[in-house]
C-alpha cells in the first residue's frame, strides 16, 4: 500500500524501541533508510539484524560539529526525503531541585539538536520541493508531568516549533507533523513494577500499553503521499489516555 522506493530516510535515536520499529518498517516498505544513534555497537547490531540494508552512522546530536558532520555525509547522498526526529533523552527531578546541567541537556537532545538537524536537511528537501519531517513528541507534552519539567517544556516546545516551521515551507510541498505516543512499550515500560503498570493501566480507556508498530504505522502514513494535505499537526498514538 505504501511504496518508499527512492526514498532516502533518516531515523535518529534508531537503537531505542520505537527507532527500530520505525527502521524496520519503513524498510519494508522500500525506503532507503539511514539511521544514526550514539553507539555504534547498537546501531550495527541493528544492522546485522536487518541483513545489512541501513546505512550507520554514529552521531552525538548535542555536538555542533557531529551534527554537522551527519548533514554533510547525508547531502553526499543528494540530502533526505524524510526526516524522522526520534532521539530523545530524560533528566527525571522535580523542579526545585533541577540542576541547571538536567535542564540544559534534556533541552539540547529533545529540541536543540532538532532544530539543528532540521535546519540542515530542509536545504536540500526545499529545492526537490517534497519532503517529509516527522517530529516524535510525547503525550507530557500536553499533560505535563510531575518530575520532568525539563522533558515537557522540550517536547512542548517541538510541537510549536513542527507548527511554526510547517507554515514556512508548506508551499515548497513540505509537510511537519508530529507524533504523540502514551505509554510505549520499551526498554522503560519493562522497567516498571506492577503497581506502577496497574496505575497507567487504570487511566488508559484501552486499558493497555502501546506497542512500538502503533507510532510506526502513524509515521509511514504521514511520510506517505496520503498525507499531502496535513501538516503542522500533532497525532496522538495514546490509547484515549489523552484526548485533544
Amino acid at each position: 500500500m505504501f511504496d518508499f522506493i527512492g526514498k532516502k530516510i533518516l531515523i535518529t535515536g534508531a537503537s531505542g524501541g520505537i527507532g527500530k520499529e520505525l527502521t524496520k518498517s519503513f524498510l519494508e516498505n522500500g525506503a532507503d533508510v539511514f539511521i544514526t544513534g550514539t553507539s555504534s555497537q547498537k546501531l550495527t547490531l541493528l544492522n546485522k539484524e536487518l541483513n545489512g540494508k541501513c546505512k550507520t552512522i554514529e552521531c552525538n546530536l548535542s555536538s555542533v560539529d557531529e551534527t554537522n558532520k551527519l548533514i554533510e555525509y547525508l547531502n553526499g547522498f543528494g540530502g533526505m526525503d524524510i526526516l524522522i526526529n526520534n532521539a530523545g533523552k530524560t533528566e527525571d527531578n522535580l523542579f526545585m531541585r533541577m540542576t541547571d546541567k538536567q535542564w540544559e541537556d534534556v533541552m539540547l537532545i529533545n529540541l536543540t539538536s532538532v532544530m539543528r538537524l532540521t535546519r540542515g536537511v530542509i536545504r536540500g528537501m526545499i529545492k526537490k520541493r517534497w519532503g517529509r519531517i516527522i517530529n516524535i513528541s510525547s503525550i507530557v507534552a500536553l499533560t505535563g508531568n510531575s518530575g520532568q519539567s525539563n522533558y515537557v517544556a522540550a517536547k512542548s516546545g517541538l510541537i510549536g516549533f513542527s507548527k511554526s516551521l510547517a507554515s514556512e515551507i508548506a508551499s515548497r510541498g513540505i509537510t511537519v507533523n508530529c507524533i504523540a505516543p502514551g505509554f510505549i512499550e520499551t526498554n522503560m515500560t519493562e522497567k516498571l513494577n506492577e503497581n506502577q503498570k496497574n496505575l497507567i493501566l487504570s487511566k488508559i480507556p484501552m486499558n493497555r500499553i502501546g506497542l512500538p508498530i502503533e507510532i510506526c504505522s502513524s509515521a509511514i502514513f504521514l511520510a506517505s503521499s496520503f498525507s499531502n494535505y496535513i501538516t503542522g499537526q500533532t497525532i496522538h498514538v495514546n490509547g484515549g489516555m489523552y484526548m485533544s
